[in-house]
């Protein structure tokens, strides 16, 4: 969903609040290359930001890897700049996922005030099986060989579950997967939602992150899972 609810002074300036979970920074860019495609704007800012610590229960030991977070990103046309060579948007809103994630009572009897709750294992489950094939379904919309990609930035959910993730994803191309081809964040900024990848892509971009880079012409991933449930991905040429 998108709601213009932020009023601009400016006339030439147009601000949208999309609401979509922890997938909603890729979503954000997808969206705004379809608004410069389209002629309507020349330049966007997407702005990924959550404070999740404002709805986590403190009794709840699964809410104990939410964190906050917030990444901007630039997005405009030019001659020299990357490139966002495919993308794939994935919604199971209607199905029976649509309650994995939601709000509920604290688990502290005494506290009548609701909360993000997760079914951890659901989570696990609906990512294992959605998510590579809507990542394999962009890769190959992009016509890049599966060799070509350097680098895959997921959201920062459960570093066990990215692993599977992964490894799912290249088995369907009957590959093993790369070293370092991961980069990870999850262990030092927790679970920031849609803060994750844009947190995560500037981390490796300023060296960060051990062993990791990016470099002019790589060929990368972007992809998220969450509320919803839906999911997404973007191949992007740096």
């Amino acid at each position: 969903r998108v709601k213009h609810n932020l009023q601009i002074k400016n006339p030439n300036c147009v601000a949208y609040d999309l609401i979509f979970g922890c997938p909603g920074w890729v979503e954000g860019v997808i969206q705004a290359q379809a608004f410069i495609k389209s002629g309507m704007a020349k330049r966007c800012m997407v702005i990924g930001a959550d404070t999740l610590s404002r709805i986590a229960d403190q009794n709840d030991r699964d809410a104990m890897i939410f964190a906050d977070g917030a990444g901007a990103t630039m997005i405009e046309n030019t001659d020299n700049g990357g490139s966002l060579l495919s993308h794939k948007t994935v919604t199971y809103t209607s199905n029976n996922e649509i309650d994995i994630l939601n709000y509920d009572q604290s688990y502290d009897p005494n506290n009548k005030n609701n909360y993000i709750k997760m079914k951890g294992r659901k989570v696990y489950e609906f990512a294992l099986l959605h998510v590579p094939q809507a990542m394999k379904a962009c890769m190959d919309a992009s016509g890049v060989p599966i060799e070509n990609l350097k680098k895959i930035f997921i959201h920062q959910a459960n570093e066990k579950m990215d692993e599977a993730i992964i490894k799912r994803f290249y088995r369907l191309y009957k590959k093993p997967v790369p070293e370092k081809i991961m980069p990870m964040s999850i262990r030092t900024l927790g679970n920031s939602s849609v803060a994750t990848v844009p947190t995560l892509f500037d981390m490796v971009l300023k060296g960060q992150i051990e062993k990791q880079e990016v470099m002019k012409g790589d060929i990368v991933i972007f992809a998220s899972v969450g509320a919803g449930m839906s999911l997404n991905a973007i191949v992007y040429k740096y």
